[in-house]
């Protein structure tokens, strides 16, 4: 990270004004290459991608708010449910391009309303009005009603989400920044953690530590905070209960922390106590795929080389990999919490995906412990870069983190 958190006048900081431009640019290239007419979004991420604004979590699945990127415009077109807050503050998209979003609300208001066939209408008017009316429209998500009407009207609509993934794929000198912010934040979290972290402690006690700190540095929003405690973790419960942690046994969190935007995706193992000879054999394992996961990433590798250093789903104890889907397992990171390259035994052998500089991804590895007490679990952002890879998370993860008693690494 080579920049503060705020923006001062002495030292180059992020430049917001250079990652509105070059992410517009993106999608307007892929939106070129696609052959489509326009691209209509509702996905929260891809609207953000595009115009830069952003209005908070409360409306991301209303379904209403959407912007559309119409070939040839050197502007998007936003629909915003606060259009003339927008038109005050936003200054990089003229007024004129910012208009009011109501929609149906996902079904809530009565279809009488005809708030869909409004919608459908302007969606329209301006694809005539640029001339694109007879090329595809590419949608990223869609409220069945409105695709209907669209289609009704002799709109074409195929998939937008596709050119909008190969549009993030690559990420900006300024995405890169932030997704190290991010991270550094959950750095510190983890901090807190370990010193935090003892017998009499539940699971979601220690999620609100987190969740807090976060906060109070920063975090536009926490998209989850998984803690799973003792035998919760094999197999792994995904979620955090209201469980008390106990002496002996494992904790492993995962945080997904958002600042401007950008997210983590950031697991780490403790112990509540000493760990156990079993549990220090079940982190090394994990701990080696992982590295040797990572270490063969580079330009030109593929990631079938990265599943080729993993255990099978058997080996794992489960039937298959569709079971093990998210135990040994990758997926890029940005405005998205799952972007692409996605990374598993499932398809990667005989779908291999070659790597990029500048793709930015979370790798992680899962390893049950062969005395029941628990899993190690373990998680990286890598980014790709010209020469190799750069791993962005730097809480340390050679070894388990003791903590709550005497003797380990956090009394």
């Amino acid at each position: 990270m080579k920049s503060g958190f705020n923006g001062v006048d002495f030292e180059d900081t992020i430049n917001y004004d250079k990652l509105r431009k070059d992410r517009l640019a993106r999608a307007k290239e892929e939106l070129k290459k696609s052959g489509y007419g326009a691209l209509l979004c509702y996905d929260f991420d891809n609207i953000r991608y595009i115009t830069g604004t952003h209005i908070g979590e409360w409306n991301r699945n209303k379904m209403n708010r959407h912007c559309l990127l119409i070939d040839g415009l050197d502007q998007p077109i936003l629909f915003d449910p606060a259009c003339p807050s927008k038109r005050k503050r936003v200054s990089w998209i003229r007024p004129e391009n910012i208009m009011p979003a109501v929609g149906s609300m996902r079904g809530s208001i009565p279809v009488e309303a005809g708030m869909v066939d409004l919608e459908a209408n302007e969606i329209i008017h301006y694809l005539k009005e640029h001339g694109v009316d007879k090329r595809p429209l590419g949608i990223d998500i869609v409220d069945i009603p409105l695709l209907k009407a669209l289609e009704k009207a002799g709109i074409e609509v195929l998939d937008g989400q596709a050119p909008m993934v190969e549009a993030r794929l690559i990420k900006t000198d300024e995405e890169i920044e932030l997704l190290k912010c991010s991270a550094a934040m959950v750095d510190a979290a983890y901090w807190d953690v370990a010193k935090n972290l003892r017998p009499g402690a539940t699971e979601n006690e220690l999620e609100a530590l987190i969740q807090g700190q976060l906060f109070r540095w920063g975090a536009e929003s926490v998209e989850f905070v998984n803690c799973i405690a003792g035998m919760r973790g094999n197999p792994h419960s995904h979620t955090t209960s209201n469980r008390m942690i106990r002496p002996g046994e494992l904790v492993y969190f995962d945080i997904g922390n958002v600042y401007n935007g950008y997210r983590t995706c950031y697991y780490r193992t403790f112990s509540c106590g000493k760990p156990t000879k079993a549990q220090e054999e079940a982190y090394a394992t994990a701990l080696k795929w992982l590295r040797d996961g990572i270490s063969v990433i580079k330009p030109g590798s593929t990631t079938a080389d990265v599943v080729a250093k993993w255990p099978t789903a058997q080996d794992l104890g489960f039937k298959n990999e569709r079971e093990a889907f998210l135990l040994q397992f990758a997926h890029g990171i940005g405005l998205g919490l799952w972007e692409k390259p996605v990374i598993s035994a499932l398809f990667s052998k005989d779908h291999p995906f070659e790597f990029k500089a500048g793709m930015v991804f979370a790798i992680e590895t899962w390893c049950a412990s062969k005395d029941g007490t628990g899993s190690a679990r373990i998680e990286e952002e890598v980014v790709v870069t010209e020469n190799g890879h750069e791993i962005i998370t730097k809480f340390p993860s050679d070894e388990i983190t003791s903590c709550g008693f005497p003797g380990c690494h956090f009394p």
